[in-house]
């Protein structure tokens, strides 16, 4: 028995042996999470409780990934979509982000953590290479520790894409998830208004490069989700979809995207470092110096 379970079994645990408990598993969890199999033989620990700013759970990933996706692998961000998920579909939306001892905490409405424990262990039940399980803690349990909780930054980031996959009843721990829902998320998450919309732009090229990347902002494809390059060419016809997959091949070139590679796929996903070359494409139609679209 874990020693965090051993002080569960107090009817009236010490707040501040739990708070050390927690801040030991998250350690031991990030830790874990450097390893090619990670929970063998004892599970990473996710800790979730009620608290003052709703159900709040604690996860062993840097609190940084609320302004970087970029500070996880696909494994741990696989393991933050699972909590996130499990957070929305217990108590609801908005999903915030905050810092417990230099780890993620997440926050959503809501004080079922029972409920939100149970969902956690069915969205995370299948990621490859982990072991984990999740912990109820008493309401407040993490209040003292959890500090700066805020909405994720940026319009699309992946959190975002992960708590609105799981209000439409998707996990988002499940890759096939992102692509089920991918329009449903991409209409509730895309901005509303530009200065000239992507889809009538008369350049052909610049019109697909602007379109490609506004469906990759909208679904938050910043490097915790990714997609099949072959997606890239989705919803383009005729003439357009060979365009489409020559203009992502220059947006690789250019940086403007990054691969991944994946077992017979080429997986692509928005390079974070250029956001402001892809919003200032998608929302103004400025095209980048190293990006050439002739």
């Amino acid at each position: 028995m874990a020693a965090i379970d051993d002080a569960l079994l107090d009817p009236e645990p010490a707040p501040a042996r739990l708070r050390a408990l927690v801040e030991s598993e998250l350690q031991r969890g990030a830790d874990e999470l450097r390893a090619k199999r990670a929970g063998i033989p004892d599970p990473v620990v996710v800790a979730i409780a009620p608290g003052a700013e709703g159900l709040l759970a604690a996860v062993p990933v840097p609190a940084t990934l609320r302004a970087d996706p970029q500070e996880v692998d696909e494994r741990s961000w696989l393991l933050v979509a699972a909590v996130a998920g499990a957070l929305v579909a217990a108590g609801g939306q908005p999903l915030r982000a905050g810092d417990l001892a230099g780890h993620l905490a997440l926050a959503a409405p809501g004080d079922d953590a029972e409920l939100a424990a149970l969902a956690f262990d069915e969205n995370a039940e299948r990621i490859d290479r982990l072991r984990v399980r999740a912990v109820a803690l008493p309401a407040g349990a993490l209040d003292a520790t959890v500090r700066d909780v805020r909405e994720p930054v940026g319009a699309a980031h992946p959190l975002k894409v992960a708590a609105a996959i799981a209000a439409l009843g998707g996990n988002p721990a499940d890759p096939a998830a992102s692509a089920e829902h991918e329009e449903a998320v991409l209409a509730a998450l895309a901005p509303r208004d530009h200065a000239t919309r992507p889809h009538d732009d008369p350049d052909p090229r610049r019109r697909v490069a602007r379109r490609i990347l506004q469906r990759l902002a909208g679904m938050g494809k910043w490097g915790g989700y990714h997609t099949d390059f072959s997606h890239l060419a989705r919803g383009f016809h005729g003439n357009d979809k060979q365009l489409a997959e020559e203009v992502g091949e220059r947006l690789l070139a250019a940086g403007i995207l990054l691969e991944k590679p994946s077992v017979g796929q080429r997986h692509v996903f928005l390079n974070p470092r250029r956001a402001a070359d892809v919003y200032a494409l998608v929302d103004e139609g400025i095209v980048p110096d190293d990006l050439n679209l002739t």
